[in-house]
């Protein structure tokens, strides 16, 4: 049986023990949501005078084992609303979800494994003492309940679940991984950036190495979509709040969008939650004919997101958010090389950082219309491009309903880090809504008014975002194309400093970035330095380095500090230098 169980369903399960335990340890603890997630499964609980750590978790897992033996399959059944609130008269969070289902229209399902009631529509274990037993807890953390930093803050107790034992100590040692690999911590060790409380949170600030980073994947970008006919354009960062209310944003982002009032006209102005609504208005800015098209407009620019305190996380959840942003608007018949262009460009992308990509179909939700703008034919439509499309190219690939943008169907891409983390970075998607809802249009063979459709697409994404996976990925240890610093120079000496900064300077010419080390300290630190900073390359520069070798009339070879290898490596100063260019080139 326990082979046809869902990893959601196995996790989500465990929620429900994780529920049970702590209530027994705890009495008068209520618990209020548990589900499964990407990772796991966790469980948001209003522990009341309890305080608890993960010191307590060992404790709860002993406890959960325990009840594990007792479970027999989950048995669910609809109640009416009085049963219901009779049934969980002493926890408010369940009452307020039972007024909130019942508001709705939808049907109260409770269930129980044999001794522990929960409020749950199902999708439980039939088999837990087999199907739930490879379960470890991970941590703790504070939540809002249901995400309003309006409302208490509950005790999150996070955990996974996984078939066997060995999928288990599999994703606890990528997690041991994780940790040392923190883009947090290694974020403030090599100087890449900072956050300031008179700034405020989610708003990253990036010192000089860190743009540096930021400055070469931009670049890069932009070098594998000139080709392909890109131009770039520039828009401001704040705009009226009746563009984001055509567009659809204003609904659909509500309690994201900032607001800024002219205190001179008292208009309502927005920062800027989207580019897409931007970018209708310049191509709107005049007649467009069929042979204009496909226009493609790029730009690397920041939109603005007031996320919640709680869930704001380093680089990976910001408030300001720069987008590697492009859109196309394009005639129906141009849709499929256009995307295939994309797809192309993705893939070179990724193949650079060694990051391996799963292809998904993100399609809408049929069971609810209502979260997409767009009637079902538009949607069958363009669902339909994009799947030929893939099919076409011949890439194996999953569809995924519930999953699109509330505009269009997507194409997902799923990268996969060196340590085996799954990251959604890139997407492709097809809209033919924000072109209605502007009333975007172009004269086509015929001399008709014909509406272009758009395609959205990001490559990496957030930049902010992308750092921090490319961080943990790297664990730190930048390519030499990409490292902030990609050559260190350790003078022996006061009296080699003059001559190292010489060189540094006729190697910053060439397009080596380079760092002196001028500090009065011995060697042997200096070199600890540069290890700890993951400098690709490092030279002690002392007497060798500068002599001229009589017999040839040229310098003396080189031993350079190769990062991550024990022996050093024997190089003329010639070689060394087209070493590190190729590697710059080929970004290496």
């Amino acid at each position: 049986m326990s082979e046809h169980i869902s990893l959601d369903q196995r996790r989500h399960s465990c929620a429900h023990l994780l529920a049970s335990a702590v209530k027994q340890i705890y009495k008068g603890a209520h618990n209020a949501i548990g589900p499964s997630i990407e990772s796991g499964f966790y469980q948001d609980f209003d522990m009341g005078d309890y305080k608890i750590s993960e010191e307590d978790l060992p404790k709860i897992e002993e406890k959960m084992r325990e009840i594990l033996k007792t479970w027999g399959p989950f048995v669910v059944r609809e109640v009416s609303v009085e049963q219901a609130k009779k049934d969980f008269a002493e926890n408010p969070y369940k009452l307020e979800l039972i007024d909130d289902f019942a508001s709705q229209g939808k049907t109260i399902t409770e269930n129980d494994p044999g001794n522990f009631l929960d409020l749950c529509k199902g999708g439980h274990s039939d088999n837990p003492q087999e199907e739930m037993k490879y379960f470890k807890l991970l941590s703790v953390a504070g939540a809002y309940w249901r995400g309003d930093e309006k409302n208490k803050m509950l005790t999150r107790i996070y955990g996974t679940c996984f078939p066997t034992q060995e999928e288990l100590n599999a994703h606890l040692e990528m997690l041991e991984q994780a940790k040392l690999r923190d883009h947090r911590k290694l974020g403030k060790e090599l100087d890449l950036f900072v956050f300031s409380d008179l700034v405020g949170p989610g708003l990253p600030l990036f010192t000089e190495k860190g743009t540096i980073i930021r400055e070469e994947l931009t670049k890069f970008i932009w070098s594998l979509m000139k080709p392909y006919g890109y131009t770039r354009v520039t828009i401001p960062h704040i705009a009226k709040a009746d563009l984001y209310k055509v567009s659809g944003h204003w609904d659909k982002f509500a309690d994201d969008i900032f607001h800024v009032r002219s205190q001179k006209t008292d208009q309502e102005f927005v920062m800027k939650p989207m580019n897409c609504p931007h970018h209708t208005q310049i191509f709107a800015s005049r007649p467009r004919s069929y042979k204009d098209l496909p226009i493609r407009m790029s730009e690397v620019t920041a939109v603005y997101r007031d996320e919640n305190v709680g869930q704001l996380q380093g680089l990976s959840r910001v408030r300001s958010i720069t987008q590697d942003d492009a859109h196309v608007f394009c005639r129906l018949d141009q849709v499929a090389d256009e995307a295939k262009g994309l797809y192309e460009i993705i893939q070179t992308f990724y193949k650079a950082f060694g990051m391996p990509l799963r292809v998904e179909l993100s399609l809408s939700d049929p069971k609810h219309p209502e979260k997409y703008l767009g009637g079902a034919e538009v949607w069958e439509r363009a669902e339909g491009q994009l799947r030929e499309l893939l099919r076409e190219i011949g890439v194996e690939f999953t569809e995924v309903a519930g999953e699109a943008a509330f505009y269009g169907p997507k194409i997902d891409f799923k990268a996969t880090d060196a340590i085996g983390r799954i990251w959604q970075l890139a997407t492709i998607q097809l809209d033919f809504n924000l072109p209605e809802r502007f009333e975007l249009e172009y004269t086509d063979d015929t001399g008709e008014k014909v509406r272009p459709v758009m395609l959205h697409r990001a490559v990496l994404g957030s930049v902010e975002r992308f750092i921090s996976v490319l961080i943990e990925h790297y664990g730190g240890a930048f390519p030499v194309w990409l490292a902030p610093v990609q050559i260190g120079l350790a003078p022996v000496s006061d009296k080699h400093i003059e001559s190292a900064h010489a060189l540094a300077k006729e190697l910053d010419a060439l397009g080596i970035r380079v760092d002196v080390d001028d500090a009065s300290e011995t060697i042997g630190n200096k070199i600890r330095k540069a290890a700890g900073q993951k400098i690709p390359y490092v030279v002690v520069f002392g007497d060798k380095e500068i002599e001229v070798d009589p017999s040839t009339g040229s310098g003396r070879d080189w031993m350079i500090r190769v990062r991550g290898e024990k022996d050093q490596v024997k190089m003329s100063k010639g070689e060394f230098v087209e070493r590190v260019l190729g590697e710059i080139k080929e970004r290496r």
